[in-house]
């Protein structure tokens, strides 16, 4: 079997009857998932990444047809409300991740990270090689903008003063206390953002990230 056979009768191990309802389970669009079964795509990691995290898909069989099809390890995705939501969305979708509890993709219920406010996919180079597009952080809110950790990442959420910015950065201290410098860790990404912190409205620590790896 092919790689692409196997993922075929992924869904039929998942008890999917139909590619609208896989799509659907995996939050992508049908005519994503039919270009993939009619091979005009290949698998992407991005794909795989998903299957991993929300079915516990075990790569190596779906890659090289090594072991059984699924594990049965590392963090639980609940439907439930139990552990820490996860949103997919980009942060260009969202104004706060507070009081979001019903746009919640699932929950995810892993001991580590618990104590999170969210988990968010990566999108964008800007912060590679820390974190990777694809990748997902567990993040925490930060509501006392007074006790940072410099050079820690961070998502910032910012007010129309500073353009709405939505990104992940590394935090620094600024020689205006009222003010926070931002960098990225990616050195093709040059140059600080300074924010007052007064116009930032959501902060969150990263405090850790999944990877396909780990789950």
């Amino acid at each position: 079997m092919t790689e692409l056979d196997r993922l075929k009768s992924l869904m039929n191990i998942l008890g999917f009857r139909t590619q609208r309802d896989f799509a659907a389970a995996l939050n992508i669009k049908d005519g994503s998932l039919s270009d993939i079964f009619r091979g005009r795509v290949g698998i992407s990691n991005g794909f795989k990444d998903r299957l991993s995290f929300k079915f516990d898909v075990n790569l190596a069989w779906l890659e090289n047809g090594v072991g059984e099809p699924l594990l049965n390890k590392g963090p639980v995705i609940s439907e439930i409300k139990e552990g820490v939501p996860y949103y997919d969305i980009s942060l260009s979708d969202a104004d706060t991740l507070i009081l979001m509890e019903e746009k919640a993709e699932y929950f995810v219920n892993y001991k580590p990270f618990n104590d999170c406010t969210a988990y968010l996919p990566v999108y964008g180079d800007s912060m590679y090689p820390r974190y990777a597009s694809g990748e997902i952080i567990a993040v925490r809110e930060v509501t006392n903008f007074e006790v940072l950790q410099w050079g820690e990442a961070y998502v910032v959420m910012a007010n129309e003063k500073a353009n709405h910015l939505r990104s992940i950065k590394m935090i620094y201290e600024h020689a205006d206390r009222n003010k926070l410098i931002l960098r990225s860790s990616n050195p093709n990404f040059k140059g600080d953002t300074i924010i007052d912190k007064s116009n930032i409205t959501s902060l969150y620590i990263i405090k850790g990230k999944i990877t396909r790896n780990l789950i």
